[in-house]
């Protein structure tokens, strides 16, 4: 593949990636934070505005990482114990009676396993070619 190009696609990716996660801090989470709290107790959550804090920092820390690609490693490890945690709390379909609770929730918990196999490719590969992380990269050949 075209070297160009495979980089504009990687840009591109990480954009479309974690624009879910950006938008969920700043669109829902912290203009909704009381009720978002309210909900997340409601699911068990322990010490849910606590946790909601350290969500959205998680989500805007996160996706700014992975977006411009700077210490995209790490940010991928911040939505990656997100996913993980929410996940679990509200998307426990193998506690639901309910078949068309269960699906849904099923489907939910696959898009955020999908969203987690995404983020381990992050840590595991980094953040591409034009990305904050390897903007000495093209000079020396390497890539992080």
């Amino acid at each position: 593949m075209n070297p160009f190009l495979q980089a504009l696609l990687t840009v591109i990716g990480r954009i479309l990636l974690c624009t879910i996660f950006f938008m969920s801090a700043v669109g829902n989470k912290i203009p909704s934070f009381n009720h978002v709290a309210g909900y997340m107790s409601a699911e068990g959550v322990p010490a849910a505005k606590v946790m909601l804090a350290g969500a959205i920092a998680f989500l805007l820390t996160g996706s700014l990482s992975v977006i411009f690609g700077y210490r995209a490693r790490v940010g991928a490890t911040l939505l990656l114990i997100f996913l993980v945690l929410a996940t679990y709390f509200f998307h426990d379909f193998w506690t639901l009676e309910d078949p068309g609770a269960r699906q849904q929730q099923m489907i939910d918990f696959m898009k955020n396993m999908a969203l987690m196999g995404a983020m381990l490719m992050i840590m595991a590969t980094g953040s591409g070619p034009l990305s904050l992380d390897n903007r000495g990269a093209a000079s020396t050949g390497e890539q992080q």
